[in-house]
Order: structure tokens, then sequence, then C-alpha cells
């Protein structure tokens, strides 16, 4: 009884000091600086078996992580090429579970540290509801794909496609730019074009001041056709198809693209550990 005693009062000594530690104010984390134009950053936040990585970077990791996402979003296939913007009510990235998702993309998609990684598609940093169209995610959603798979510091993640594409030509990290006429891209690979004001970009004109463009990356390559699939495409993760030479390349002799749909003008050799 002596004992319990002592220890009771023991307790009610400590109370105060422990009541004094719970409402301590927390140390918050410090924040990291991204390089400008899309460096090699820091992934505080992202999950140790990304981050470690648990496997090898794989094609068929990235392959899988970016059809997981196309299930998740419908399974759409739309090979009508670009169309006017979607009314907001009717966009599959506004629905719920969805806009949630694109969150996902921005978080780990982005470097620790960057205001675009509390982005959503609905929802900015703030938690504020966007009054017109949301910011663009196509280059989150490629950044999310590469890093879940394992690229770890070999890969710039950004919200601009531009920033890897420019990496690629200059042969940084693990990617590198590539000729249409002269390289058949393989499954794992990225194919890109310019948007808005870089719809003329040329391959030559690599690296290129920070433009606007798309990316997706190749799920699958047979004679004739490459199946991708990309991010922000009708307002979701899209597959299409693209034409292709007998022998896989995305252009002919010419240098002119076969799938005049789109202003395709890169390729991108991702060099996968396996």
């Amino acid at each position: 009884m002596k004992r319990r005693a002592l220890t009771q009062s023991r307790l009610r000594k400590l109370l105060p000091l422990l009541l004094l530690s719970a409402c301590a104010t927390p140390k918050t984390p410090a924040t990291v600086a991204t390089q400008p134009g899309g460096g090699f950053g820091s992934d505080q936040q992202v999950p140790d078996y990304a981050k470690r990585p648990y496997e090898p970077f794989s094609r068929l990791n990235a392959i899988a992580i970016a059809q997981r996402e196309w299930r998740g979003f419908g399974s759409i296939v739309d090979d009508s090429g670009p169309g006017p913007d979607m009314p907001k009510i009717l966009r599959p990235d506004q629905q719920p579970g969805l806009w949630q998702r694109v969150g996902d993309y921005w978080w780990s998609g982005q470097d620790f540290g960057a205001k675009e990684a509390g982005w959503t598609s609905v929802y900015n940093a703030n938690g504020t509801p966007y009054a017109g169209t949301p910011p663009a995610w196509s280059a989150a959603f490629i950044s999310y794909v590469m890093r879940a798979a394992g690229a770890g510091t070999g890969f710039v993640y950004s919200p601009l496609h531009a920033d890897y594409i420019n990496a690629a030509a200059r042969g940084e990290g693990v990617v590198r730019a590539e000729r249409l006429d002269n390289y058949a891209p393989v499954p794992g690979d990225l194919v890109c074009f310019g948007r808005q004001s870089a719809r003329s970009l040329r391959f030559e004109d690599l690296p290129a001041p920070r433009f606007f463009g798309h990316c997706d990356i190749v799920v699958s390559a047979t004679p004739g056709q490459l199946t991708v699939i990309g991010g922000n495409v009708a307002a979701a993760v899209t597959m299409k198809h693209i034409p292709t030479t007998p022998d896989g390349k995305m252009a002919g002799p010419d240098g002119r693209p076969l799938d005049d749909r789109f202003p395709w003008f890169v390729a991108l050799n991702v060099r996968y550990d396996q």
C-alpha cells in the first residue's frame, strides 16, 4: 500500500509537467525550396517504397502504375484528338474520389516544399476552390508515375513537362531525348508534344526556354501503333493510340510525325534499372 501511495504521489507531481508538454507548440518541419526551373529536389514526403526504393526502377512497375490510374478513372480511351475544355460539372477530375487522386499526383509528384504539392483538381493549397479551370496536372501525373516506380533522384519532378524534357536533352538523369524519325519508343518511354505557343517546337530547339507541353507514357508497342496513357486528357487519365512506321518510329524519313492530331516532336528514352 505504501508503495502504491508513493507512485500516485509522484504521478500527481508529474501531471502538471505532462500537461505542459502536451500543450507545447510542435515544431514545424522546415520548408525545402526546390530548384528554379525544375531541379533535382527533396523527397521528404515520398513513401519509403518509392524513396528507398524497395525495388529497382522498373519499366514494368511504371507501366502497371499508369494502367492502374487509367482504370481508376474509368478506362477511358479517346482517339478523337484535342477538343474544347470540358464544362466543370462534367470533368471526371472534379468528381468525388478522383479530385483527391489528382491531389496525390501533386503531393508525391512534386518536390517537398513546392507550392504545387498542395494542389488538387478542385482546391488550391489553401483549400479554396478554383474560380476557373484548375491547373493542368498532366506533368504532375507523369512525375507521380516516375516517382512511384522508383526513379528517385534521377528524374526532374515538375509541374511543367518542359523541365524534364530539357533535362533529357541535356543528358541529365534517367531520360534521354530522341528524334522521332530515329528512335522507336518502347513501353515505359515518354512521348511529347508542344502546346499553345510551343506547338511549332522542334527537336532541334531543345533545350528550350520553359514552355507548355504534354507527355504520355507508352504502355504498349505493336507493329504500326503505340498505346499511351496520359493525365489531364479530357480531364482524366486517358488512353490513346499513336500510329507508327512498321519499325515503330513516330515519324517517317522526312521527319514528319505520322499522327497529325498533335504536334509530336520528341520521344524520351527512359533508362530503367530493369
